[in-house]
C-alpha cells in the first residue's frame, strides 16, 4: 500500500483549511474589541491561540472525516482526482450547476429570512452586525471551506456511519434515512455553532435573533449536507461559497 496516496489527499485539505483559519485573524482584535472585559494576555497571543485551537480541530475533523467518508461513501471527488494527478474536470463537471443551484437559493433563502425576522431583531445586533463584516475573503475561505471540511467531511461522515452502525446490522446497505439524520445533526450544530459571535454582538438574546441565527445557517446545512451527500464535498464548498456571494451582492442592492 502507498501511504503518500491516503495521506495526500488530507494534506490538501487541510492546506485548504487552513486558509481559511489564517483569514479570520484580522477579525479577531474586532470581536475582542466588543469585550468590556480586560483581556487575559495580549491580542497577538490570543490570535496564535485561536490559530493554534482550530488548526488542531481541523486536523481532527479531517482524520475522522478521512477515516468514516469511507465506510459510508462520502468523498471529495476532486481533490482525490488532483492528489492522484488524474483529470479533476470529469470529477468537477457534475457538480457546478447543483453547487450553483444550491448556492444561490441558500443566499436567497438566507437573504429572505432575515427581510422577514430584521425588525424583531435586536438594534444592537444589526448595528454591529453593519459594523462587524468579514472581508469577502473570509467568507469564501473560512466560510466556504473551512466550515464545511469540519461540518460535512466530518461531523456528518461520522454521524451517518454512527446512525448506520446503531440502526442497522454491519454489512447491510446504509439506507437513505442515515444519511438525512446525519444532514439534520449537522446542520443544526453548523447552525448553533453560530450563537456565540451573535452573542458577542448583542447583550440582549431573544427568541428571533436565536431563530434567526439557528434556522438560517441551519438551513443552508441540509443544502450542503445534501449536496455532500449526492455530489461530493466540493459541491458543497462551492455552495457555501456561492451562497456568500449571493448575499453579498442581495446585501449591495438592499
Amino acid at each position: 500500500m502507498d501511504i503518500t496516496k491516503n495521506i495526500k489527499p488530507s494534506i490538501l485539505l487541510f492546506s485548504l483549511g487552513f486558509l481559511g483559519i489564517a483569514s479570520i485573524v484580522p477579525l479577531i482584535p474586532q470581536l475582542l474589541s466588543l469585550q468590556s472585559a480586560e483581556l487575559p494576555m495580549s491580542v497577538e497571543m490570543i490570535q496564535v491561540i485561536s490559530v493554534a485551537q482550530s488548526s488542531i480541530l481541523l486536523l481532527l475533523m479531517i482524520w475522522v472525516g478521512s477515516i468514516f467518508s469511507k465506510k459510508v461513501s462520502l468523498s471529495a471527488p476532486v481533490i482525490f482526482a488532483l492528489a492522484r494527478s488524474e483529470n479533476v474536470f470529469n470529477q468537477l463537471k457534475p457538480q457546478i450547476l447543483p453547487a450553483v443551484v444550491g448556492g444561490i437559493a441558500g443566499g436567497i433563502f438566507i437573504l429572505l429570512f432575515l427581510g422577514t425576522l430584521s425588525s424583531y431583531l435586536p438594534p444592537e445586533f444589526i448595528s454591529a452586525g453593519e459594523k462587524l463584516v468579514p472581508p469577502w475573503y473570509t467568507k469564501m475561505l473560512y466560510g466556504g471551506i473551512t466550515e464545511e471540511l469540519l461540518m460535512r467531511w466530518g461531523l456528518m461522515s461520522f454521524f451517518v456511519w454512527a446512525s448506520y452502525r446503531i440502526t442497522q446490522k454491519v454489512g447491510s446497505e446504509i439506507r437513505s434515512y442515515n444519511y438525512v439524520i446525519a444532514i439534520f445533526l449537522s446542520a443544526l450544530i453548523f447552525g448553533l455553532g453560530h450563537l456565540p459571535v451573535a452573542f458577542a454582538l448583542s447583550s440582549e438574546v431573544t427568541a428571533p435573533l436565536v431563530a434567526y441565527i439557528i434556522l438560517g445557517n441551519a438551513t443552508f446545512g441540509f443544502i450542503a449536507g445534501y449536496l455532500y451527500w449526492k455530489r461530493g464535498l466540493e459541491c458543497a464548498i462551492a455552495a457555501h461559497m456561492i451562497a456568500h456571494i449571493t448575499m453579498i451582492i442581495g446585501a449591495s442592492f438592499a
